[in-house]
């Protein structure tokens, strides 16, 4: 499992970080997690919140 950090997300996505921030703030991002006092996400996640606007589009 890769971890990543709110700016390699923000790149990632081509957003940000302060993009990528008030998603979290308005639960509209991938899923993430305080770790050891740092919000981290799984990659994991990140690209299956990236799958999941594909697929809501194609529907």
């Amino acid at each position: 499992m890769k971890l990543l950090t709110l700016d390699e997300v923000a790149e990632m996505l081509r957003k940000s970080p302060a993009q990528v921030r008030w998603m979290r703030h308005n639960s509209t991002g991938p899923r993430c997690a305080k770790l050891g006092g740092r919000v981290m996400y799984r990659e994991q996640d990140v690209i299956d919140w990236v799958n999941a606007a594909f697929e809501a589009e194609a529907s």
